[in-house]
């Protein structure tokens, strides 16, 4: 089109009062506020005026140009409202495998936790109240008992997460002295925060001893001053050294500690309370099995191999755990109601060992055997195949599971999925459709398939997810 008949078109797009008397638009004036009504027919009108100017958007000779550009801009109006209206953050279905997904939330709440969650946000609770005395109580109470059984320490507390538990930890009991810890274990515990850095804001000095490889229970021993305040290890969940390796064990540390009369703190990271060779996993050592080892304070995440909400807790001798109650920067660290609620009810459900592998999604997960992850499989292929007309070929393919979350990096597991070869579009321009969907969908892109891990595929979401797909498959205009 030329200049000119650019122009003239531009001319055509209504005025926003003119849009607001549509049929489409009024509809949706009704459920969503006018000022973001507003801002969203402006975009529109924005960019169907920038379509215009480079050419790319001409009046078919069918239509009249005016009735053209307002049909189009309240569809296109609709289109954008319906995206901004959903929640930032919102549902999606993960089928990657990996179970215990960092950037998808990590480990999915049992029914329990959600119910008190559900309970406990709807109204007012004792959280900060002894309900014997009516004066104020701790926040930890509710927790604190169940820990201790749970793990056979003497006292335990919540903040929001491990990375903080071990900065309120060696805060205490270390600020301003040194803290020796095994040059093998200074890991990244994710996000790019690292052991040395979170020490180094804890206001402790950190003395490296051993090597990359090898560390002995001598080099913690030569390694000691005036200046020492504390014994760390650092379990390495998220990595393993393999070969000519040697680790000072969490037992010979505390044996060092008693010896020269300072404290040990064993940082699980991951953490369980499960015994997980039970699922068919490599040996990962339990949060009970650490306690009886003798260390003074552990600290390990909640919503990792636990199975629960993000947190961190710490556990260990009561009056260590005491100072840092005391400790200002346990406000700053401290978890809510929601956490508080959602992390009571997790722990309830260790309280039944021969049910929990069934309570726990995370371990519901991680336990499911190759027989029942191939029925899995064949019944998403099926459903999917019944779907007639969609322009692409699925297949039931083996591929591998992860732990994710930073746990058990040496745990291969096998698993089933539903492949996804499109036709007329790359499977990389399928992922993308498919996470514009709601409930988004994101599986993992293999030799331009998509494959749809059936391990992290949840109850009751087959039928949301056949749907994405067929409704991802059936759209076009989108590019390779």
């Amino acid at each position: 089109m030329s200049v000119s008949g650019n122009n003239q078109f531009l001319r055509h797009i209504p005025a926003v009062d003119e849009l607001l008397n549509n049929e489409e638009i009024e509809a949706l004036a009704a459920s969503m506020p006018r000022s973001l009504l507003l801002d969203t027919l402006r975009e529109v009108i924005g960019t169907v005026r920038e379509e215009i100017r480079e050419g790319c958007l001409a009046p078919p000779r069918e239509h009249e140009p005016r009735q053209f550009l307002t049909e189009l801009i309240a569809s296109r109006t609709v289109s954008l409202a319906r995206i901004k209206k959903r929640p930032n953050l919102r549902r999606v279905l993960n089928l990657t495998g990996v179970v215990l997904h960092t950037n998808l939330g990590r480990a999915v709440l049992p029914a329990g936790a959600i119910k008190a969650i559900n309970d406990i946000a709807g109204g007012y609770s004792n959280l900060e109240i002894n309900m014997d005395t009516g004066k104020r109580g701790s926040r930890y109470a509710s927790l604190e008992g169940l820990l201790a059984k749970l793990t056979g320490a003497e006292s335990a507390m919540v903040v929001n997460n491990n990375a903080a538990a071990v900065l309120l930890a060696l805060s205490t009991l270390a600020k301003g002295r040194e803290v020796i810890v095994s040059r093998g274990q200074l890991v990244e515990i994710g996000g790019s925060f690292r052991i040395p850095e979170v020490m180094a804001q804890s206001g402790a000095r950190l003395v490296e001893v051993g090597t990359t490889n090898k560390t002995y229970p001598e080099d913690y021993k030569r390694a000691i001053t005036s200046e020492t305040a504390l014994l760390l290890h650092v379990h390495t969940s998220n990595y393993r050294i393999v070969g000519f390796t040697r680790e000072t064990s969490v037992v010979e540390l505390v044996q060092v500690g008693r010896e020269f009369g300072l404290p040990v703190m064993s940082d699980l990271g991951s953490g369980s309370l499960f015994d997980v060779t039970g699922l068919g996993l490599p040996a990962e050592p339990t949060v009970q099995e650490v306690i009886h080892a003798g260390p003074d304070v552990v600290t390990f995440s909640g919503d990792k191999l636990l199975g629960g909400p993000q947190a961190g807790i710490i556990a260990g001798k009561k009056a260590l755990l005491e100072r840092m109650k005391k400790n200002p920067l346990t406000r700053a660290v401290r978890i809510d109601k929601l956490t508080v609620a959602a992390l009571e009810a997790t722990l309830r459900e260790y309280l039944n060992p021969s049910q929990v592998k069934e309570q726990i999604p995370t371990l519901h997960m991680l336990g499911l055997n190759q027989e029942a992850l191939k029925q899995k499989a064949d019944r998403l292929l099926a459903a999917l195949q019944r779907e007639t007309g969609l322009p692409a070929r699925f297949t039931a393919v083996e591929t591998l599971s992860a732990v994710g979350g930073g746990a058990l990096p040496t745990a291969h597991l096998p698993s089933w999925a539903v492949a996804i070869e499109p036709v007329g579009i790359s499977a990389t321009v399928l992922a993308a459709k498919l996470r514009a969907q709601d409930p988004a969908v994101i599986g993992k892109l293999q030799d331009d398939k998509l494959l749809l891990d059936v391990r992290t595929l949840l109850p009751g979401e087959e039928t949301m997810l056949i749907e994405a797909v067929s409704r991802a498959l059936a759209q076009r205009g989108v590019a390779d």
